[in-house]
C-alpha cells in the first residue's frame, strides 16, 4: 500500500476517525482543538507537527512516529508512548496532562516538558538525558533504572527518584526538593 502524504494543512476541532488510516504521513500539520480520544493512530507518521488543546487521552499509537512534533495544551491520560516508533522520535511538551502515560525505555533526550501533570506515569529504564522538566508535577511517578544525566529538574515538584537506582550525573535539583532524592530512607527532613 502507498503511503498518503499530507502537507501543510490545518485541521480543527475534528475527531480522530478523520485522520485514521495506516501508512498516513502528516508533515507540517497544525491540529487544533481535536478530539483524538480512543482514536486509532497506529502507523501513522506525524513529521514537524504542532497539536494544540488536542486530547489524546487513550489514543491507540503503536509504531506511530512523531518526528519533531510539539503539544501545547493537550490531554494524553494513559498513553502508552513505549508502543511508539523510535526512528526519530522527538517531541515537547507544554502546559499538557501527561498523568498515567507510559515512556518505558524510550529515548527522550533533550526533551521539554514545561508546565505539565505526569501523575503516576512511568519513565522506567528511559533515557531522559537533558531532559527539562520545567515546572512539572511528578507525584508518583516511577523512575526505575532511567538515566537522568544532566536532566533539569530544579522546578519539578513531588518527585521521588532513588539516586541508587537510576543514573544521574549532573542532574540539577533545587536544595528545597532534595527530600523527593531521600524519601526511601524514611528520613525526616525539616
Amino acid at each position: 500500500m502507498e503511503q498518503q502524504v499530507i502537507e501543510n494543512q490545518v485541521y480543527k476541532n475534528i475527531k480522530g476517525t478523520d485522520i485514521e488510516g495506516r501508512d498516513r504521513i502528516f508533515e507540517g500539520c497544525s491540529f487544533i482543538n481535536c478530539d483524538l480520544s480512543y482514536a486509532e493512530l497506529s502507523q501513522i507518521t506525524f513529521i514537524n507537527c504542532t497539536m494544540d488543546t488536542c486530547n489524546l487521552s487513550l489514543a491507540k499509537i503503536i509504531n506511530t512516529g512523531f518526528q519533531e512534533v510539539e503539544f501545547r495544551d493537550c490531554k494524553f491520560t494513559g498513553v502508552n508512548f513505549s508502543a511508539c516508533n523510535n526512528f526519530s522520535f522527538a517531541v515537547s511538551f507544554s502546559k499538557c496532562i501527561l498523568d498515567y502515560t507510559i515512556f518505558q525505555k524510550k529515548r527522550l533526550k533533550g526533551t521539554m516538558f514545561e508546565n505539565c501533570t505526569l501523575i503516576e506515569s512511568d519513565f522506567s529504564e528511559a533515557d531522559l538525558t537533558n531532559a527539562v522538566f520545567n515546572n512539572c508535577d511528578l507525584n508518583r511517578t516511577i523512575f526505575n533504572r532511567t538515566i537522568l544525566k544532566g536532566a533539569d529538574l530544579s522546578s519539578a515538584t513531588n518527585f521521588n527518584i532513588d539516586p541508587e537506582n537510576n543514573t544521574m550525573a549532573k542532574a540539577k535539583f533545587s536544595s528545597h526538593a532534595l527530600a523527593g532524592l531521600l524519601i526511601k530512607y524514611n528520613l525526616i527532613i525539616e
